[in-house]
């Protein structure tokens, strides 16, 4: 009897292997305020931006390929040595569909058809040119639902969000509610200090994408890494100049503004400027070639005579952080940075350890910052 009911047990244990549950269809509101019904979980996903595997991967650490059947471009490019890690480790990443394109620009619609995805998720500033070209009416008319996201336009709001609509349309829910506890604790250490020590705020010029625009002065305003600046304790010059997240301000207001710090976001660039005056910090970054490439900032004329460049306080961090969920262990270097006695305990390559060996499934290398100062 009992060799019986073991038979009977491995019988339905294989009838539910090969048959996996149907998928429920439920509806989500996006980062648009958009009511979207999407079956769950999503098995077949385009990403409209290649970067989205910083948090897909979180969520399928054993195989992050497994849902994704089209990409844009954009993570082989802008961030080489990640792909190339995850390559390495998972090389059914080199037969995903690609399509070209930068953050805001439409996604390759008969790609994405072709692959008969279950959903499409888009970042929030490609919605107007999606709306302008009707993409929603058109991929809705096959059943194909889009789901918006962001992580760059103001991810100090949209961030959690959207890890949690990932993890609940990949079925992923607790691990997603891991990450936003860990990402939130993180920033805490940061905030919660400055909230009690309330020390003087530098003054802070953020050169946006250094050396992707060779003109200069792009930064930002208040939010992404104006947002991060502020909630590691500095005070972001450009925010009174620049009305939305991006822009650009003229070179005679950074002088007069007179910065007691200037932070390059910046990154391996080589595909977008070859031989351009990028800082090469990221992933496994050489450090002495980030403090040769970093040493042209001073000599730029919006910043001869300031603060920032008597005291050779020039700091790239890898720009990246502008456009993924692990925004807090830039907020943690720059508290540093600007609070050095304030926070000499804090790590942030041990955090950034720490998240890799929790919710990646690849190694963490050293190499996203660098400092003319000491």
């Amino acid at each position: 009897m009992k060799k019986l009911f073991h038979t009977l047990a491995i019988m339905v244990l294989g009838l539910v292997v090969q048959n996996p549950a149907k998928a429920e269809a439920i509806t989500i509101t996006d980062i648009a305020g958009r009511d979207v019904t999407v079956n769950v979980p999503i098995r077949r996903a385009v990403l409209g931006e290649g970067r989205q595997l910083y948090i897909i991967a979180a969520l399928d650490r054993e195989n992050p390929t497994a849902r994704i059947v089209g990409w844009r471009k954009d993570l082989i490019e802008a961030d080489p040595a990640t792909y190339q890690a995850y390559l390495a480790k998972f090389p059914a990443f080199g037969d995903i569909p690609v399509f070209e394109g930068l953050e805001q620009s439409l996604i390759d619609i008969e790609t994405t058809i072709a692959q008969k995805p279950d959903i499409v998720f888009l970042n929030l500033e490609t919605k107007r040119a999606v709306e302008e070209a009707a993409y929603i009416e058109k991929l809705g008319a096959l059943d194909i639902p889009v789901v918006y996201v962001d992580f760059r336009n103001s991810p100090e709001i949209n961030t959690e969000p959207s890890i949690r609509l990932f993890g609940k349309l990949f079925g992923r829910e607790e691990r997603a509610e891991e990450f936003v506890a860990f990402r939130a604790a993180e920033i805490a250490k940061v905030t919660d200090r400055l909230a009690d020590a309330k020390p003087e705020r530098p003054k802070v010029f953020i050169d946006r994408a250094g050396g992707f625009y060779e003109d200069c002065c792009h930064s930002f305003g208040n939010s992404n890494f104006g947002a991060m600046v502020e909630l590691a304790g500095g005070a972001n010059i450009a925010k009174d100049f620049i009305p939305g997240t991006f822009g650009q301000i003229n070179a005679e207001q950074v002088i007069v503004s007179n910065p007691a710090h200037v932070i390059v976001t910046s990154a391996m660039w080589d595909v977008y400027v070859p031989g351009g005056n990028w800082v090469p910090v990221g992933p496994g970054a050489d450090p002495k070639q980030v403090i040769e490439k970093l040493k042209f900032y001073p000599t730029r004329p919006a910043y001869l005579g300031i603060q920032a460049q008597k005291t050779k306080a020039f700091q790239a961090v890898w720009h990246q952080f502008y456009n993924s969920p692990y925004q807090f262990v830039a907020i943690q270097q720059m508290a540093k940075w600007f609070h050095p006695d304030l926070f000499a305990d804090l790590d942030p390559d041990e955090t950034f350890k720490q998240l890799h060996d929790r919710f990646l499934p690849i190694d963490y290398q050293p190499g996203y910052f660098g400092t003319l100062s000491n």
